[in-house]
């Protein structure tokens, strides 16, 4: 079977699963697991050039998604000036004096050495510690206490109105901003961590996308904490404006549809359309690279890394280029998970969506195959939907044979819903049976 042959019936296969469920239950549906299949898609790739083309085992994917959600906040919401005249100033100077700090302690440790730069040091973290404590924690007390059932945060910087609703564009913007809130965090991370065995490399990604996650659950004056940030502001209409847009009622009535379903509709279309371009956008970059000179270079130190470092290429170098490149591409389906969301909810980022499930994506997908990755994003993240949206059912029935008062009915259908991880080992270890290379192989 060629490779295009390969690739149109996985395609097929993916647009035939949609389209099913589209017609055999709801198009709603439907259109939400394409949504979420695009985002997931762009996670994969991200995931792909990392590994697939890299080889860099990186499980911290949760954090630099984390990290993405948090730039479309700080975005697109708009400002808090309560909070901002509470305590925005003194937060902002607590984070330029800590910084201060950091510059001082490394301009310490260059320039002395001995006794002095060890006591120089001392001196400076623990003055450095308690004076940005002092500032730092009296400027978040007064900005948390802010009206803080709704608010509590210093908000972002969409000054488009209290609703934001007159800038939507800036939530676009968003979306980039979380690839490079990523991208900065991957390189800090990449020039203490690639040095790294890839085991040792996996757990410190993870341990720092834990930390992320940790930071983001107890900082409120950024992110509200597990209070959630809602009500972020959309690039699209919103359903209610659509309903009492009489133009729209009459289209829709023309075709037929209720206008609720028909805006309901509308709205997911509208997503599905940004989302691809940006995938599309990608995957074409993507494809570039893979088949450029840099490319080349990246598979040639995947492959061996002795034999590319002999010939002069600079293994760590590049491989902090192409993390800080994936991270990034996870940062910006972060901003858009969020954006389509319209939340941000720290608690729930959690590993086995957001690292095992994109792994799985690759895997099946095809790791070095872009276009795998894309694909196993779209067919995963739908399975992962079916199941738990059919999975109960389909206990149900086959249960029935059983009586209603039976025990083990009762728990089988308690745990249906848990059959998604049931679901992705089985289908994890079919295909690292019978297609250890994935659906599509690299070429």
């Amino acid at each position: 079977m060629t490779d295009t042959l390969r690739t149109g019936l996985f395609t097929g296969l993916v647009v035939l699963l949609i389209v099913g469920t589209g017609v055999l239950d709801n198009w709603n549906l439907a259109l939400i697991i394409v949504n979420y299949g695009l985002i997931s898609a762009i996670m994969a790739l991200g995931v792909n050039l990392q590994w697939g083309l890299a080889g860099l085992f990186n499980v911290g994917v949760m954090g630099f998604v984390a990290l993405g959600g948090l730039a479309s906040v700080l975005i697109s919401m708009p400002p808090v000036p309560e909070a901002w005249s509470a305590g925005g100033v003194q937060v902002l100077g607590a984070l330029a004096f800590g910084l201060a700090v950091i510059v001082a302690l490394v301009a310490s440790y260059k320039r002395t050495s001995g006794r002095l730069r060890a006591g120089l040091m001392i001196v400076l973290m623990i003055a450095g510690f308690f004076i940005f404590r002092s500032i730092f924690d009296a400027g978040v007390a007064a900005i948390e206490s802010v009206n803080p059932a709704s608010t509590g945060f210093l908000g972002g910087l969409n000054f488009g109105g209290d609703s934001g609703r007159d800038w939507p564009w800036i939530v676009v913007i968003g979306w980039p901003v979380g690839g490079l809130l990523a991208a900065g965090a991957a390189w800090v991370i990449g020039k203490t961590a690639l040095g790294l065995r890839s085991d040792y490399l996996a757990i410190a990604t993870l341990g720092i996308a834990e930390i992320i996650i940790a930071v983001l659950k107890n900082e409120n004056w950024m992110s509200r904490g597990v209070m959630n940030v809602i009500g972020l502001p959309r690039p699209v209409p919103y359903e209610t404006d659509l309903q009492a847009d009489p133009g729209f009622v009459e289209a829709a009535a023309n075709l037929g549809v209720d206008p609720v379903t028909a805006s309901t509709i509308s709205v997911k279309l509208a997503y599905s359309g940004l989302f691809g371009v940006f995938l599309i956008v990608l995957l074409i970059l993507a494809q570039r690279a893979l088949h450029s000179p840099w490319g080349r270079m990246m598979r040639a130190i995947r492959d061996n890394e002795v034999a590319a470092e002999a010939m002069g290429k600079d293994v760590t170098r590049r491989h902090l280029q192409v993390f800080v490149i994936g991270s990034a591409i996870c940062g910006l389906a972060g901003a858009m998970m969020t954006t389509l969301d319209g939340q941000l909810t720290p608690a729930g980022y959690q590993p086995l969506r957001f690292t095992f499930l994109v792994w799985v994506m690759v895997i099946v997908g095809g790791s070095g195959n872009n276009f795998g990755a894309a694909l196993g994003g779209m067919l995963i993240w739908w399975l992962w939907v079916a199941v738990g949206e059919y999975g109960p059912d389909l206990m149900v029935w086959a249960t029935s044979a059983l009586s209603d008062d039976s025990a083990l009915r009762q728990s089988l259908v308690d745990s249906a819903p848990q059959m998604r991880f049931l679901v992705m080992g089985t289908v994890l270890l079919l295909i690292l049976r019978f297609s250890p290379r994935g659906i599509l192989p690299e070429k």
